[in-house]
């Protein structure tokens, strides 16, 4: 684990709350834990919004059924600006489609203000595994069990190695949730399961020092940062093509004022070149051009429309 708290050194991220100044106090609620792809975003955005809109801002990690606890709580608190979600894909996008009983309806309880960071998805073994390539941990997984994590049933991660194992025909591709990311790698590098599916972005320096082989990344085109790992598309699987989005998001009667200043707040927060350039170095970097607004809305409702779309004619269930 002490490679990937490396990978998360940037000044003060993993210290105590970011805080900025002001008297006014917002929670940005993650709903994953310390180390994972929204945390890195909600602190490494923290303090500049705290400064943009004159408050404190804390971040509180709200883990549980793939960041749907989290969501909840933000669709059921009290529509003032003082607590936002850190939205992610998983809950808002994926979830829905395997959880039915969803108590929240990810694109009518909320006001999505703006996108801060998109990370492909990749499926990684440590440097150690007999499989060099996905076309060899599936052909072993048409005969017996091969294992791989993900942050949660329904999760991206989930989808990703669902989707690829039916269209395999690699019917031993097991899958084994987790509370995040973090705890799918530590149970990777201690030899519990074969692979974990995660975001980019918690793991790009186990990548670049070789600790972790990339076998495949979700996106329609090759991640400039590592242009030897194939997309899902050319291996076949295209149907697996994704990406995990985050952004910041409140409870839907949130006065349109504020919602509006908050949106206004984001695209000067992402241009600075200290974010700018650390969510490129994560591999990370939002959409162009940046969604905001009714545009971020819009986006939040036809990926969750697709994903549950996927699910049932994938049969991708929760258990």
């Amino acid at each position: 684990m002490i490679r990937r708290r490396h990978l998360l050194a940037l000044p003060g991220l993993l210290a105590a709350p970011a805080l900025a100044q002001g008297t006014r106090t917002i929670r940005l609620i993650a709903g994953f834990p310390a180390g994972g792809l929204a945390d890195v975003v909600a602190r490494l955005v923290a303090g500049p919004l705290g400064e943009a809109l004159g408050a404190s801002v804390v971040v509180e990690n709200r883990t549980g059924a793939s960041g749907t606890i989290a969501a909840d709580a933000v669709a059921k608190s009290t529509p003032d600006g003082a607590t936002l979600a850190v939205s992610h894909a998983i809950p808002f996008g994926f979830a829905p489609g395997v959880l039915p009983s969803l108590t929240y309806d990810p694109v009518a309880d909320f006001q999505h203000l703006g996108m801060l960071a998109e990370a492909p998805t990749v499926m990684v073994v440590t440097a150690r595994s007999p499989y060099a390539t996905l076309p060899d941990m599936l052909a072993a997984a048409r005969t017996r069990p091969v294992r791989f994590g993900s942050s949660g049933v329904g999760s991206a991660e989930h989808f990703l190695g669902a989707v690829i194992g039916k269209e395999a025909g690699a019917a031993n591709l097991d899958h084994v949730p987790y509370r995040g990311t973090p705890p799918a790698l530590q149970d990777l590098l201690a030899g519990q399961v074969e692979a974990i599916n995660a975001p980019i972005t918690t793991l790009v320096a186990q990548l670049k020092d070789g600790s972790l082989r990339a076998l495949v990344v979700s996106t329609e085109r090759r991640v400039p940062a590592f242009p030897d790992v194939p997309t899902v598309g050319e291996l076949g699987f295209g149907r697996a093509t994704m990406t995990q989005w985050i952004g910041l998001s409140a409870p839907r009667r949130l006065p349109a004022a504020e919602a509006a200043r908050i949106s206004a707040a984001i695209p000067g927060i992402l241009a600075r070149p200290e974010i700018a350039e650390r969510l490129e170095e994560l591999a990370s970097p939002p959409r162009a051009p940046l969604l905001v607004g009714e545009s971020f809305q819009g986006f939040v409702a036809a990926f969750r429309d697709h994903w549950v779309g996927v699910a049932r004619a994938e049969g991708i269930v929760a258990g």
